[in-house]
């Protein structure tokens, strides 16, 4: 376990470490943003993280695909993510939510960091991510936020099949999947799908195929 880091202000029962997980196009980011603007609007201060690796959209850059976007704060792997919140507290004052994206990059330790920000600091953390990886299997850093937070809330979202999706396939050009290669490869729609559990075994046994690309809600259509 990572050393704790040492306490700002007061120290209460009040804050929480959550853990908002999900399959890949469930919102989660979408739902991260819109909370840090609830702060926002209360004139409230809030900090972003997202990891070092994740820059499809830009370096520092949290974005959803309905195209809210806000700026945060990159962390690496090796990161002490409560001195990161010590020293932001530091330079612009009174610190009141901490949101992390992707959190399911997090490594072991920064999972423990967070809960000090919690337990040490007083402030709560709220952890996006997905909870599996194209096998199937935990990323490490659901795998302690699982084990760790206070509270787990899982953001639904739905099969191409009609039911609930629970698991993320790698696909290739064709749509087939992809059982084989490094558990951090970054993509969007284009590489990985939302599926259930019955479609994840079916299409993992290479039978069947899935299209890539859905058509966009039509939001700027007025007729």
């Amino acid at each position: 376990m990572a050393v704790p880091c040492a306490a700002i202000g007061t120290v209460g029962n009040m804050a929480k470490l959550y853990f908002y997980y999900s399959a890949m196009n469930a919102g989660k980011t979408t739902n991260l943003l819109q909370s840090a603007y609830n702060y926002y609007e209360r004139g409230m201060r809030t900090l972003i993280l997202t990891p070092a690796l994740d820059n499809r959209y830009g370096e520092g850059i949290v974005a959803s695909r309905i195209g809210l976007k806000s700026h945060a704060q990159r962390f690496s792997h090796t990161e002490n993510l409560c001195a990161a919140v010590q020293a932001d507290i530091a330079a612009h004052g009174d610190l009141h939510c901490v949101f992390v994206d992707e959190a399911q990059f997090l490594a072991k330790a920064q999972v423990w960091q967070l809960t000090d920000v919690v337990d040490e600091l007083n402030i709560p953390v709220l952890a996006y991510g997905l909870r599996t990886d194209f096998r199937g299997e935990l990323f490490e850093g659901s795998r302690y936020l699982l084990a760790w937070a206070d509270s787990l809330e899982e953001i639904k979202t739905i099969c191409h099949t009609g039911r609930k999706a629970t698991m993320v396939v790698r696909v290739d050009e064709q749509g087939r999947a992809i059982t084989e290669g490094p558990q951090v490869e970054i993509g969007g729609n284009e590489r990985y799908v939302s599926v259930s559990r019955a479609e994840f075994k079916k299409i993992t046994r290479g039978h069947g195929r899935i299209e890539l690309q859905q058509p966009s809600l039509p939001l700027d259509d007025r007729r």
